[in-house]
């Protein structure tokens, strides 16, 4: 069976006898009776754009439904090359996002680096981390993060993507280096004459206050909010979304870009190798007191020795 046949018969198979297919399709994809019949006739195609949006509106899996064993088809997210896309690229992570609900999901994210959702919060460090980000993903970037003219409205556009890591329950996985990249990014662009004394030890008090703030949550104990410790696991910023309903795994092939895919077995095998890991790992929420605080102090500690090493190469 051809895999337009494929598609038709799932559809015909959710969607009610009284309902006509033709109506249905031309409503869905917003096109014509005729040029709804012409598809369902097999006399034209759905194009890629036709085919994600019904598979959308219906909920499935082009995976599960397209796919051969042991092959996955997967989305990718924009590539970022101006900062006009960025737009493109939030929007698009919004899009894939938009098909689950944040009140019954678990985000299980493995950070290797400062998890996106702090990224995004309107803070000078969240400039810093597109400018970051651009740095890497453009060769041309060449001014200092004074210079960097950055869109606001880049940020406006994250509120869906902020509102829903805030109304989801968050799992998360640290270790010791979490933290490393951002401050070796502050130290790197301040002795490079890119970012300026003032605006690096801003950028530190904010990454105090985040590092704050996930250790206020942690004291509190409660299922919006797990962080767990892993000092063996290599951490790669993969990201689970996990519901009943759906899921979706992200996985990173660069600084910001990542492969997406929906496909039911291989976000279950993530999240069955993620709980193993959660297993191997200790609950900062659930240890006692005094591990908790080591914890938080060595990441204290990382800011300030990284906070005098500016203050010192400012003196020299």
């Amino acid at each position: 069976m051809k895999s337009q046949e494929i598609l038709l018969s799932t559809i015909r198979n959710l969607i009610s006898k009284n309902i006509s297919l033709n109506e249905e399709i031309a409503r869905i994809l917003d096109i014509s009776y005729d040029a709804a019949h012409r598809r369902i006739s097999m006399k034209s195609k759905f194009s890629i754009e036709e085919t994600v949006t019904i598979c959308d509106y219906f909920s499935l899996s082009m995976d599960s439904l397209f796919r051969n064993k042991g092959q996955l088809i997967i989305e990718k997210t924009k590539e970022i090359t101006t900062l006009t896309d960025f737009k493109d690229y939030f929007k698009k992570t919004n899009q894939i996002l938009t098909t689950l609900n944040p009140k019954e999901t678990t985000v299980y994210y493995a950070a290797k680096d400062i998890p996106m959702n702090y990224a995004v919060s309107g803070t000078l460090f969240s400039k810093f981390k597109f400018f970051i980000w651009f740095n890497l993903l453009n060769k041309e970037q060449k001014s200092s993060f004074e210079e960097f003219a950055f869109d606001e409205s880049v940020l406006g556009g994250n509120n869906n993507l902020k509102t829903f890591f805030e109304n989801s329950k968050r799992v998360e996985i640290w270790n010791d280096t979490t933290i490393n990249s951002s401050l070796q990014q502050i130290s790197y662009f301040f002795e490079a004459g890119l970012l300026t004394y003032n605006n690096a030890i801003y950028i530190l008090e904010d990454l105090t206050e985040i590092i704050k703030t996930i250790e206020k949550k942690c004291e509190l104990d409660t299922d919006d909010f797990q962080l767990y410790y892993n000092e063996l696991l290599i951490l790669n910023n993969s990201a689970l979304f996990n519901s009943k309903e759906k899921s979706a795994f992200f996985l990173p092939y660069n600084a910001l870009g990542y492969y997406v895919t929906s496909d039911k077995n291989t976000c279950e095998e993530q999240k069955q190798y993620i709980i193993n890991q959660l297993y191997n790992s200790k609950s900062l929420n659930q240890s006692g007191k005094k591990d908790r605080k080591i914890f938080f102090f060595k990441m204290h500690q990382k800011i300030q020795f990284y906070k005098a090493k500016i203050e010192n190469y400012i003196i020299e």
